[in-house]
C-alpha cells in the first residue's frame, strides 16, 4: 500500500471519529509535514480522552508545532493524561518541571520519574542512569549499569553506547571488553559508531544522596576558581561526569553542521573563515530530562536560570580548525530576529568534553589568560558590564587544535527568559 492510499484509508477512518482513528491520521499528517491538521486532530482526540494524544497535543504545544507555544496548556494536557495513569506523561511533567518556569521545581519530579522508570520508558530509564553514576557509591554505580542495560535492551541507541564505554573501562563494574565489542559491532551495524576517549578523573559529586533519585543535585552548589577579572573569567573541574560529556556528543555528532557566525551588518547567520569547526545546536524538541539536567546543571553553575539558555551547542574541532578572535555579545540586528525579549547574552558557558592531545585553548587576550581543555571542565564568562552594556574586553579566542579532536558544549545564557519552559 503506497502512503498516500494509507492516508487516504485514516482519512475514511478519520469520519467515524473514534479517538484511536483521530490519533493515527493526526500521527501520519506529522511524518508528512502537515502540522497544523495534525494538531488539530490530536486535540479533538486529546478532548475525547486518548491519553496517548493528550500527550502529543501537550508535547505539540510546548514547542510551537502547528500552533502557538503553551507551556501552560501543554501542562494541563499532560496531566490529564497523567490523572489517566500514562507514566510518559508523568515523564514530560518532570521534564517540563525541570525548567522550573512553567511548572514548579519540586519533589514531584523524581516521584514523576521514577513512574516511568518502573515502566522502563527507556528515555527515563537513561536519565536515572546518568544520575546515579555521578554517585560514588558501589551501589549506585551498580544501579547505573543496570539501567543502561535496562534502556539498551528496550532500543535506547544512546544508552547502548553509554554502556559499552563503562563496559571497556570497567567503570561501575569489572571491565568486560568482550562485551563492549559486542554492543559496538550492533551498533555499527546501524551506522552508529564508537565514542571518542572520554574520562573524566575527577568531577563535582559533592551533595549526592548515597542511593536516592533526587534530581535536585543538579542544583547544589559548587565554587567556580576565579581565572582573571578583566574580562571576568572563572572555572569549573569536573562539572559533568564522563556519562554527561559522552551523552552531549553522542546526541550531537550525527547533526554537526559546518558552524556559522553572525554578520556584524545584516545580524544573520554567515559561514565565514574566523570559525572554521562543526557544531550541532540541539533542538529544544530533541531534549530528554538526561540533556535537560545538564543544561540545568551548567545554567546552575554559571548563576543564571535555565529559562534564559539559547538552545544548547555542541561543537567539534578537528585538527587545524579554530574561532579566530571573537566576542559572544550579539549584535542588535541579531537580537532583533532572536527573541528580542530575552536581551543579549549576558554570560556564556563552555565545557570541554574530552582530552585533546595538543592546542585548542580558550584564549582571553586582554588578560593573557589561557584555559586548557580537559573533560568535564567549564569556563564562565561574562560578556556584558554590569549595566548591561557590552563588554569589548570578553575578546576571546578558540585556539587552534593541534593534535587530536576537541568536543565543547555551549550555553548562551541571555538577559532574561528566552525558553518557554
Amino acid at each position: 500500500m503506497s502512503d498516500d492510499t494509507a492516508l487516504l484509508e485514516l482519512r475514511r477512518q478519520d469520519h467515524h471519529g473514534s479517538p484511536q482513528a483521530l490519533y493515527q491520521l493526526a500521527t501520519a499528517l506529522v511524518i508528512r509535514h502537515e502540522l497544523e491538521e495534525a494538531f488539530v486532530l490530536h486535540r479533538r482526540a486529546a478532548e475525547a480522552g486518548l491519553a496517548n494524544a493528550q500527550i502529543e497535543c501537550a508535547r505539540m504545544l510546548l514547542y510551537g508545532v502547528g500552533c502557538e507555544a503553551d507551556a501552560e496548556l501543554a501542562s494541563a494536557w499532560l496531566l490529564r493524561a497523567e490523572h489517566a495513569g500514562s507514566p510518559i506523561a508523568s515523564y514530560f511533567l518532570a521534564l517540563v518541571a525541570l525548567g522550573g518556569f512553567a511548572l514548579p521545581r519540586d519533589g514531584r519530579i523524581n516521584e514523576r520519574l521514577l513512574r516511568a522508570i518502573r515502566a522502563n520508558y527507556p528515555p527515563a530509564l537513561r536519565a536515572a542512569a546518568i544520575h546515579f553514576g555521578r554517585k560514588p557509591g558501589e551501589v549506585d554505580q551498580v544501579r547505573c549499569i543496570q539501567m543502561l542495560e535496562l534502556a539498551a535492551g528496550h532500543g535506547d541507541a544512546v544508552a547502548a553506547r553509554l554502556l559499552a564505554e563503562r563496559l571497556a573501562r570497567g567503570e561501575g563494574c569489572a571491565r568486560q571488553p568482550l562485551a563492549a565489542r559486542d554492543i559496538w559491532s550492533q551498533l555499527q551495524a546501524i551506522g552508529i559508531g564508537a565514542l571518542p576517549e572520554i574520562t573524566v578523573p575527577e568531577y563535582a559529586a559533592e551533595g549526592t544522596h548515597t542511593g536516592a533519585l533526587s534530581l535536585e543535585e543538579v542544583l547544589v552548589p559548587v565554587t567556580p576558581k576565579r581565572q582573571s577579572l578583566r574580562p571576568r573569567v572563572m572555572t569549573i573541574d569536573g562539572l559533568l561526569s564522563a556519562d554527561e560529556c559522552r551523552l552531549l556528543v553522542a546526541n550531537a555528532e550525527s547533526r554537526l553542521q559546518r558552524s556559522q557566525t553572525v554578520d556584524p551588518e545584516t545580524g544573520l547567520p554567515l559561514a565565514m573563515q574566523i570559525r572554521t569547526s562543526s557544531d550541532a545546536a540541539l533542538d529544544p524538541i530533541l531534549e530528554d530530562v538526561a540533556l535537560r539536567s545538564v543544561q540545568l546543571r551548567m545554567a546552575s553553575a554559571a548563576g543564571v536560570p535555565l529559562s534564559h539558555a539559547e538552545h544548547l551547542t555542541v561543537l567539534r574541532y578537528e585538527p587545524g580548525q579554530e574561532y579566530r578572535p571573537h566576542r559572544d555579545y550579539r549584535p542588535p540586528g541579531s537580537i532583533e530576529r532572536d527573541c528580542p525579549q530575552a536581551g543579549n547574552r549576558l554570560r556564556t558557558i563552555c565545557v570541554y568534553l574530552n582530552e585533546v592531545e595538543a592546542g585548542g585553548e580558550t584564549h582571553f587576550p586582554v588578560s593573557g589568560l589561557k584555559v586548557a581543555p580537559r573533560p568535564g571542565r567549564a569556563v564562565i564568562f561574562d560578556n556584558l558590564q554590569s549595566d548591561g552594556t557590552p563588554d569589548v574586553d570578553s575578546l576571546h579566542a578558540g585556539l587552534p587544535v593541534e593534535r587530536g579532536v576537541k568536543w565543547l558544549a555551549t550555553l548562551w545564557l541571555r538577559q532574561a527568559p528566552y525558553r518557554n519552559f
